[in-house]
């Protein structure tokens, strides 16, 4: 008797089939509409305790009563979180009590205007990196008592146009280009998952990377209208999703740690030295450098001293 073919992009309930998560707990960031509130709502409907981690507590509030409706599950928490500010990230991290399982690092903006913190850090390294690097160091307690939790990162194929030079972001040099910039941000995060899994793995953390693939959201309203994803052309949701929550809470998540995944499955390394956009097939993979052990742990000690006074 044949099997079943596997989906060409399985869903949150495929990656779910069989996955109780009754007692766990888990908090996304950026998860008042979108893929963050679909990451959340996948979580819950599979028995998790939800955050919502958000800039807007009161579209967060609506996401939770819509999940909560959807799910006929317990009702999401909601906290603020706004990972442009040093502040609320200290705010949300001392919030939190007990032990996390699962911290997702959803939350991003993709090439907006050119605008920096009051530290002096662009907003697209701020928001999707730094911020994101300051939260989960300062879960680290509650991600250790939970003894096996997973730290789950959205980064892009973008990545695949932004290799990390340590010593300029030091000095923030570079001038602002947006696209450069999101790439930037996004192998951080890839380098992040590398060095924190080579650092948290043996405290029971698993730290890991992916791509969520092409998905018509609101992080495309920076784009021009050509440039945005047609509905024809983009993963649904519950597809986008997939990904993240399979390693977050599929069993074989727990041995993903210090990888970049995308479609449900580690990503082979890109050896294409050509990016062209008319060629999807080029921008699938990961990038050799966003491996680098080296600039990982570089990279860390300078987000350890960029965020050592928050």
């Amino acid at each position: 008797m044949s099997s079943s073919p596997a989906p060409a992009h399985p869903t949150t309930a495929d990656v779910l089939s069989g996955v109780d998560l009754t007692g766990r707990r888990a908090l996304v960031t950026g998860a008042s509409s979108g893929l963050g509130e679909e990451i959340a709502r996948a979580l819950t409907a599979a028995g998790a305790e939800a955050t919502l981690a958000v800039r807007d507590v009161a579209r967060g509030e609506a996401a939770a009563d819509r999940i909560a409706a959807a799910t006929g599950r317990v009702h999401p928490r909601v906290v603020e979180l706004d990972l442009m500010s040093p502040a609320s990230i200290a705010r949300a991290a001392a919030a939190w009590s007990g032990p996390l399982h699962v911290l997702v690092g959803n939350a991003g903006i993709m090439v907006p205007p050119e605008s920096r913190t009051a530290e002096g850090w662009e907003s697209q390294f701020m928001t999707n990196y730094l911020g994101h690097f300051a939260l989960a160091t300062r879960l680290l307690p509650a991600l250790t008592a939970a003894g096996d939790a997973r730290v789950v990162l959205a980064s892009s194929n973008a990545h695949l146009l932004g290799p990390v030079d340590v010593e300029a972001l030091a000095g923030q040099a570079e001038p602002y280009e947006p696209w450069s910039a999101y790439a930037v941000s996004k192998t951080a995060l890839i380098l992040f998952a590398v060095e924190a899994n080579r650092r948290w793995s043996a405290q029971g953390v698993t730290v890991s990377a992916y791509n969520p693939g092409f998905i018509q959201t609101g992080l495309q309203k920076n784009l021009p209208t050509e440039m945005q994803v047609s509905t024809a052309g983009a993963k649904t949701l519950s597809e986008g999703a997939a990904t993240p929550v399979f390693l977050a809470a599929a069993p074989e998540g727990a041995s993903a740690g210090g990888r970049y995944f995308e479609n449900v499955a580690e990503a082979p390394v890109a050896i294409d030295e050509i990016r062209d956009m008319s060629r999807p097939e080029t921008f699938r993979g990961v990038a050799p450098f966003a491996l680098d052990e080296d600039t990982a742990a570089a990279l860390w000690a300078l987000s350890e001293r960029a965020t050592a006074a928050w």
